[in-house]
């Protein structure tokens, strides 16, 4: 721990040199913008102090004390009705409305710039955006924000990353719609089985994957006059004639406003804003119902984490952001809403490309980068290259999805000092639940809990981890705690469990509490109950793996289980058991290898290998050991020298 505690202090504070002149995108400094804070979360710092001069005078063993008789806290003892005090709020009143403590819009940096195009919008001109787009899918749809469900109003997107991406979400939320993002690496069936379990009404999509998105709308039964195009980055020039985003802003210009949302207390804790799509270990993605609640509490959250790093940057400071992340990822709908509400700027790129990510952090003067392990990978690996672009602006990094590895957590942090490397840990489920503080960074923890956020650890037999240094599955209590699962009551009771009168989500990770150097609780992620299998940070279902395989003639039983990459992370690798008159050999690899890649997503390849067995292990009720084939890789590995 001493040498990690040690790497953690390879970066040092410095202060951001932001004085490049881009006020043509609105990035310049502005000292007359000052970040507004809502009023009920200034109370937040005022109560957590109060709190520790009351441990204080307590005595020292206060804090042990608590810690036994509780389940693990924050050290942001934040008060619950700060959340309830908005739960009757829509997500995109709060995030346009300086009344409810959003940053001036007019003082705020351009939301969300193309990194290609150097196009964007001022705040003003987003806010107005959003409520043309809503007055000409209300026009088009005949929705009506008063009348009908909100899973009436289900709006997919299919897209690579765009500046407008939070435009339609919000615009959706004011007519009382649900928003259900896909991911853009999802294959045809993959985008089918969401339209069809959502049950969206309307398809945004970009030019790229215009072709995939109609295949599978035709297959779920989707008009494509319900298609939309998003202007990536590019105006949309096709052949056929879809409405364009652009066109439909156009359009809700000579429209009447739409009414208002006016609802009544507790409608946002119960009604659902996102529909995201997370795998499970048995079977196809789960939607994941996420409230208006939610969404705001999570934004609330992560702006009181990052509070008092903010202000010690000064009165007035502002961050640029990079946007590279899929947009469907909760990892970057938290973080985007998160910045836009501060004030923010988010440079929005497409997709990965690491010289395209270079240039824009030099373009804009990025700040803060937001990313996932395979990209730091490749940061590392290309120092070379990255060495020939001015990154000077960077002063920290956000790393989620995945666990990332020490030894490459040293090497950036050796590589690039100036940079803060900060680790998080949450779920779809759960949105972000720990964040890592700049002034408290100990490498490979996922950091603190963020304010309100509870934690209990179960051991095997189910009884409570009192202590540090203890490992248990990992049970997360948040006001961001998502709804359930759509269309699956049954999953929705086995994750999401009543324990001591709270509502608490079964994470399947196996993790422990242990104190940093500035005696406070970090969360370590050490093993994980679930089987999920997370490639480049993209989650991998070993069920829906195995399902696919059994159909293949020379299949007669399998097993998928993560094999550790250095670039992946992980990769599914698969254990067959040969049908009868089966022989194993080359041909018949490459056969089962083909077969897999030509239906599935290029993230659930069987990259990791394909195994021939006698038997798969079980135990007596069929359930597959997976642990019994992980323990057998692992042995391999190390007789082989492998460091992985």
């Amino acid at each position: 721990m001493s040498e990690l505690r040690q790497c953690a202090r390879f970066a040092d504070w410095q202060k951001v040199d932001e004085t490049s002149d881009l006020k043509s995108i609105g990035l310049a400094p502005k000292p007359e913008a000052v970040l507004l804070l809502p009023m009920l979360a200034h109370s937040f710092q005022e109560q957590h102090e109060e709190q520790i001069r009351s441990l204080s005078s307590s005595g020292p063993g206060a804090r042990e004390t608590c810690l036994v008789n509780m389940p693990f806290h924050s050290r942001f003892e934040a008060s619950e009705t700060l959340y309830q005090s908005f739960n009757s709020t829509p997500v995109s009143e709060f995030m346009l409305n300086e009344n409810y403590g959003r940053a001036r819009l007019e003082s705020s940096l351009h939301p969300f710039v193309c990194g290609l195009t150097h196009h964007s919008f001022t705040a003003l001109e987003q806010k107005t955006r959003t409520q043309r787009l809503a007055r000409a899918l209300a026009g088009r749809l005949k929705w009506r924000p008063g009348e009908g469900s909100e899973l009436d109003k289900v709006v997919a997107t299919y897209t690579y990353n765009t500046i407008d991406v939070m435009t339609l979400n919000w615009a959706v939320h004011m007519l009382n719609g649900v928003s259900a993002p896909a991911s853009s690496s999802f294959t045809v069936d993959d985008l089918v089985h969401q339209l069809e379990d959502s049950g969206a009404k309307v398809l945004f999509t970009c030019a790229p994957l215009l072709q995939s998105a109609c295949q599978a709308a035709t297959k779920a039964g989707m008009p494509l006059n319900s298609i939309f195009v998003f202007d990536l980055p590019v105006p949309y020039a096709g052949e056929h004639a879809f409405t364009t985003f652009e066109q439909l802003v156009t359009e809700g210009a000579t429209l009447p406003p739409v009414p208002a949302l006016s609802w009544e207390e507790g409608r946002g804790a119960r009604q659902t804003a996102f529909l995201c799509y997370s795998s499970g270990t048995s079977g196809l993605p789960k939607g994941v119902r996420i409230s208006h609640q939610n969404i705001i509490a999570n934004v609330l959250q992560i702006t009181e984490a990052e509070t008092p790093e903010r202000k010690a940057q000064g009165q007035g400071f502002q961050d640029v952001l990079l946007g590279l992340l899929p947009q469907s990822h909760i990892y970057m709908i938290a973080i985007f809403q998160a910045a836009v509400y501060r004030g923010d700027s988010v440079v929005v790129l497409p997709r990965y490309n690491l010289n395209q990510l270079l240039t824009s952090v030099g373009n804009f003067r990025v700040r803060t980068m937001p990313l996932v392990p395979p990209i730091i990978i490749d940061l590392v690996g290309k120092v070379s290259l990255a060495q020939k672009y001015d990154l000077s602006s960077v002063r920290k990094v956000i790393t989620t999805a995945a666990p990332l590895a020490k030894d490459m957590a040293k090497r950036l942090c050796q590589l690039y000092p100036a940079w803060r490397l900060c680790q998080a840990y949450g779920l779809t489920e759960t949105s972000a639940a720990s964040w890592t503080t700049e002034d408290d960074i100990w490498l490979g923890s996922a950091g603190g809990l963020l304010p309100n956020v509870k934690c209990r650890l179960l051991t095997d037999d189910g009884d409570e981890v009192q202590g540090e240094n203890q490992p248990g599955e990992l049970l997360i209590s948040t006001p961001a705690m998502s709804l359930g699962y759509h269309n699956n009551q049954k999953a929705t009771e086995e994750s999401y469990v009543t324990r001591g009168g709270e509502r608490w989500f079964r994470t399947g990770d196996i993790a422990m509490f242990r104190s940093s150097s500035r005696d406070r609780q970090n969360l370590w992620i050490i093993d994980r109950v679930k089987e999920l299998i997370k490639v480049k940070g993209l989650q991998v279902a070993p069920a829906e793996l195995e399902a696919l395989l059994l159909t293949h003639p020379a299949v007669r039983d399998c097993a998928v289980i993560a094999t550790p990459d250095q670039r992946a992370g992980e990769l599914p690798k698969a254990f067959v058991v040969l049908s009868e008159g089966q022989h194993n050999g080359q041909s018949v690899t490459e056969a089962i290898y083909r077969f897999v890649k030509s239906r599935q997503a290029r993230h659930k390849w069987l990259e990791g290998g394909i195994e021939f067995v006698d038997t798969i292990p079980k135990n007596a009720s069929g359930k597959i050991l997976r642990r019994h084939l992980r323990d057998q890789e692992a042995a391999k590995r190390r007789a082989s020298g492998s460091k992985l």
